[in-house]
């Protein structure tokens, strides 16, 4: 059963827009911190953004404040990210995940600290 589903990659260009979008089972999200990560060819997987459960904490790479949002609707459990201002530089394929642990009281940016991954969405920026 698929428990992480992103959706909303495409090809535009560069200073275009895209808005992700995570559907995720509630078992998947409720209580949970959610983060974007992105990994481009060649490249390790790399941390984008990341929401607390019910205080709604985000953090964000550098590479991308002031560009991306990531947001949540925990009624829907669904986890978005809308970027702006797109770059050929982020090209990459984005994956939404989980962060089990309740402690944390700001988003990990760590990916060996989430737990459940989605299968990804393209993203590919041409200039």
């Amino acid at each position: 059963q698929v428990q992480l589903v992103e959706s909303g990659g495409g090809l535009v260009q560069a200073g275009s827009s895209l808005r992700l979008s995570c559907a995720a089972s509630a078992r998947m999200f409720s209580s949970h911190a959610m983060g974007w990560f992105r990994q481009a060819p060649g490249k390790d997987r790399e941390f984008v953004a990341g929401i607390t459960w019910s205080t709604r904490i985000t953090s964000y790479a550098d590479s991308v404040k002031g560009r991306f949002t990531i947001s949540r609707d925990n009624a829907k459990n669904t986890v978005y990210l809308q970027m702006n201002n797109l770059k050929p530089e982020d090209t990459a394929v984005y994956y939404c995940a989980t962060d089990v642990a309740g402690w944390r009281t700001t988003p990990s940016d760590s990916k060996a600290e989430y737990d459940y991954w989605g299968q990804g969405t393209h993203v590919t920026v041409s200039s």
